[in-house]
């Protein structure tokens, strides 16, 4: 890396990744799922108070909350929100994030070392590495993720405010800033007062590499399947144990391996195994369910259904239950009808100098909630590559130009 001062929107970043914010699905019935999601929250409510924002609260529930005043001559245009999350997933460590900036040369991208060997991603599993030699990356060291989902996107909307509060001549309407906990866990917005928020439009910046512009999301459940065994000594087993675990796995074939998310991309649904727990007497099994087409997502919420109904038939009685959970659903049936919200996202690219790319959302945002709760709220990029994993990284630039987008963005509402 250059010896020049971190920027702004850097120096918040590698601020923010240090805290731990991780959500958890096992505390799900409580927001914030994890108290030290609140960690973050104080912190930003404090800078927020210091760069000026007005109404800055944060909630019993760890939502951060803010108003930015609109610029003169912008008083009476509708108020805009900009939103990201809190937390980051569980899937992978989020404590002790050690973040780095590297200079990237070629070859394979190497977070750290763990055990001796190298925690490394090539540009032959990601061919997008090709257009970062030269760049300043940051990574982790290797023993944890990034935090760049959504911890970019946050760092990035508060060094806008910071812009905006040392350029006052710089123009925007009213703008509501929020913070959310428990994305990543599927709560996400769903607490915000939307109301009392005050916008007119949102968009969230939680999506990926830059250019990024999404206003379709998936179909969303998670099913939970549970298999009822019967245990004996297995010595005395014939004609009478059922073992649970085998139960499992009888229904888990009955599901197309085409169907993982491995084997798709685009606009592909998938049914994806995220966990299994099984001893003979029982299992239980976690999906999550996902498809940009509403047809095409009941079939596979049935399909998982006529998989138990068979194991059942196949016993002669119901042990193999499938309880679904709706989580979200496509934001296009929403957002379809406020094309100049996608104009003015794409517009904004092009002024700081990028590329936009409509692209379909392979997951969800809290932007998907909104727009449903009557939030029209499209997603944008942050610049993030490989989120959820060890070998997550941001590019300095990407961080850097974002919020140069969101400048020419908010211009574009005053």
């Amino acid at each position: 890396m250059s010896d020049t001062a971190p920027s702004d929107v850097l120096e918040r970043f590698m601020r923010y990744v240090r805290i731990d914010t991780t959500s958890s699905d096992e505390h799900c019935d409580r927001v914030p799922s994890t108290e030290k999601q609140f960690d973050l929250a104080r912190l930003l409510a404090q800078e927020l108070e210091e760069l000026g924002a007005h109404d800055v609260q944060v909630s019993e529930h760890a939502y951060v909350t803010a108003r930015i005043a609109a610029s003169e001559g912008a008083e009476n245009r509708p108020a805009l929100g900009l939103i990201a999350h809190l937390d980051t997933t569980e899937v992978v460590s989020g404590t002790n994030v050690n973040p780095r900036v590297v200079r990237y040369e070629g070859g394979p991208l190497v977070a750290g070392e763990v055990g001796g060997a190298p925690v490394q991603i090539t540009p032959e599993k990601l061919p997008a590495l090709d257009d970062l030699v030269g760049e300043d990356l940051v990574v982790t060291d290797g023993t944890t993720l990034l935090g760049a989902d959504d911890k970019a996107g946050v760092a990035e909307i508060m060094a806008l405010v910071a812009r905006l509060a040392a350029h006052p001549e710089l123009s925007h309407p009213a703008l509501s800033i929020c913070f959310c906990p428990d994305e990543e866990i599927g709560h996400g917005a769903e607490l915000l007062d939307i109301d009392a928020f005050g916008c007119t439009y949102a968009y969230t910046v939680d999506g990926g590499p830059i250019g990024e512009l999404e206003w379709e999301c998936f179909n969303a459940a998670e099913a939970t399947v549970r298999f009822r065994g019967y245990s004996i000594h297995p010595g005395d087993a014939k004609d009478k144990m059922v073992n649970a675990g085998n139960l499992f796995a009888a229904f888990h074939t009955l599901l197309p391996a085409h169907m993982r998310p491995e084997h798709t991309e685009g606009y592909e649904g998938f049914i994806h195994l995220e966990g299994v727990s099984a001893t003979c007497e029982h299992a239980t099994a976690r999906y999550i369910v996902r498809d940009h087409s509403a047809a095409k997502f009941d079939e596979k919420l049935a399909l998982m259904e006529r998989a138990a109904a068979f194991v059942n038939a196949e016993l002669g009685e119901e042990r193999v239950t499938v309880e679904i959970k709706q989580q979200y659903r496509n934001m296009a049936e929403i957002v379809a009808d406020y094309p100049e919200l996608i104009d003015a996202a794409k517009e904004a690219f092009s002024a700081a100098g990028v590329e936009p790319r409509v692209l379909p959302i392979r997951g969800g945002t809290d932007g998907a909630q909104l727009s449903f709760r009557g939030l029209p709220c499209p997603n944008l990029s942050t610049g993030g590559y490989c989120c959820h994993g060890v070998n997550e990284f941001v590019p300095v630039r990407s961080l850097e130009t974002m919020v140069n987008v969101l400048e020419a963005l908010v211009a574009r509402f005053a």
